[in-house]
């Protein structure tokens, strides 16, 4: 996972993040928050859940949250999965980037200890 863009290089107005998502990996669970979020996959195959419908985007597709419709992916595939996740307005790039901390066990960088915006978990993964 990589951020390619901060709130405080968009003014506030938009984040993208860089990922790849292992095979046969659960998303997180449905969740909803008050930002907006579209997903392009770069390559591989990655399965939405908007609301109750679920949706396969492949390379070359995008998937688009709409703020506060429920929503979450998995890739159930034997592939992985990268795409670049774009947030607006931004904010959520600091959870990323507290999470890409954590792995590498090292202490989030200053710009990412700022509040991020509030996710409402309204149910489980896909496949649960």
């Amino acid at each position: 996972m990589k951020i390619l863009l901060r709130s405080e290089q968009s003014d506030g107005h938009l984040s993208a993040i860089d990922t790849v998502v292992a095979p046969h990996t659960q998303g997180p669970f449905l969740h909803t928050h008050d930002f907006d979020e579209a997903f392009y996959v770069i390559a591989g195959e990655v399965v939405f859940q908007l609301e109750d419908e679920l949706i396969t985007v492949h390379a070359g597709d995008l998937a688009f949250a709409k703020r506060n419709v429920p929503h979450t992916f998995a890739n159930q595939s034997d592939a992985p999965a990268h795409m670049v996740i774009i947030c607006t307005p931004a904010g959520f790039e600091r959870e990323f980037a507290r999470r890409i901390a954590k792995r590498a066990g090292e202490e989030p960088p200053e710009w990412a200890l700022q509040p991020t915006p509030e996710v409402i978990r309204v149910g489980p993964p896909i496949g649960e």
